[in-house]
């Protein structure tokens, strides 16, 4: 089992702010992502570009070409081939993926081909895995297939609800890859998430605030959808991270 000297801490960030502020409170590593409201998707070259330059601070970009499923069409994959490469070139440290068969198993030869490509930087399989038919089976896949480390649930919403499994990925592991729980991990569960041997905590410490415009045209909705607060910023809860740090760090 792993002590909290050794437990690794990832901000799930959306901005270079988020990831100014992951860096200044002592967060080991970020997954830069766009688009939040589809779970993240590839950012912009130039924001990857402005966050591999903050100083002592792993940068991991998540490499997905759009939201939905895991299931990927050629021209898809050869646009996450593409990304990999930017990736690099713009400075990231590790990239994020994740990609299935239609059958729900963990498409291996695609997630091989991405690893080879990804040569030099880290390799994170994301929760994808969560989505597959056989968790179990998933985990060993993603190791046959040669990443360096596994986000996940456990297959359920939530990490803590899904920690006996992730307990179960730390066993199957056996130290051949690292397992990072993430979604939904908070101060109040963040110790007892830690104690099921995990090598990293994902965490996104959102907070919503309000923008600065004065003015807000009433009859528009620019993303098509009333239920989301358009004039509301996501930004990083200082406060959050300070304890799940103190918690882990303990």
């Amino acid at each position: 089992m792993n002590n909290y000297k050794q437990l690794k801490t990832e901000l799930c960030a959306y901005s270079v702010e988020a990831c100014r502020v992951a860096a200044r409170l002592g967060v080991n590593r970020v997954e830069l992502c766009a688009s939040p409201a589809e779970g993240g998707v590839t950012p912009s070259l130039a924001t990857i570009e402005q966050v591999s330059k903050i100083e002592g601070l792993d940068l991991s970009v998540m490499i997905r070409p759009r939201g939905g499923d895991f299931l990927y069409s050629d021209e898809e994959f050869q646009t996450m081939l593409l990304d990999i490469e930017h990736a690099r070139n713009a400075g990231a440290t590790g990239v994020v993926f994740g990609i299935l068969t239609a059958d729900g198993k963990v498409d291996v030869e695609r997630t091989r081909q991405l690893v080879e490509a990804s040569h030099g930087m880290e390799t994170t399989f994301h929760r994808a895995v969560d989505m597959t038919e056989d968790y179990e089976a998933a985990v060993e896949a993603v190791i046959e297939a040669g990443c360096d480390r596994i986000l996940s649930s456990g297959g359920y919403d939530k990490a803590i609800d899904g920690i006996e499994n992730i307990r179960r990925a730390v066993d199957i592991s056996r130290g051949r890859i690292e397992i990072m729980a993430g979604s939904g991990v908070v101060a109040s569960n963040a110790e007892a998430l830690a104690l099921a041997g995990v090598d990293a905590l994902h965490f996104s410490a959102k907070k919503m605030v309000m923008g600065g415009m004065k003015y807000r045209n009433p009859r528009i909705s620019m993303g098509g959808s009333s239920a989301v607060d358009e004039f509301a910023l996501r930004i990083v809860d200082e406060d959050e991270v300070k304890k799940i740090l103190t918690l882990i760090h303990k």
